[in-house]
């Protein structure tokens, strides 16, 4: 096995890592906060306005990790700095 061989081998099972982790994790974060918010909510209904702007902001926020979690994996398969270095200097086989 060559190096571009495992550049290409350890950016692929970084990039399925980073979204078996960063996609499950979020979609429970945001269950969690929803589940509160709904708590919230059924305790105290007058301040149903406050709540739901939070808990929309805080889903945006956890819904943006699990987006970074996507861009970081697309970057090391289709546009991975190494890949490109370890080719030229393999001669741009």
């Amino acid at each position: 096995m060559n190096s571009v061989d495992l550049i290409g081998m350890v950016s692929i099972i970084t990039a399925g890592a980073t979204i078996g982790f960063g996609a499950p994790l979020t979609a429970i974060g945001e269950g969690y906060a929803i589940a509160k918010a709904m708590t919230a909510l059924a305790q105290q209904p007058d301040a149903s306005p406050t709540i739901t702007r939070t808990l929309f902001i805080a889903i945006a926020m956890i819904e943006s990790s699990a987006i970074y979690c996507f861009v970081v994996s697309m970057i090391l398969i289709f546009a991975n700095p190494f890949w490109n270095h370890v080719v030229q200097a393999a001669g741009g086989q």
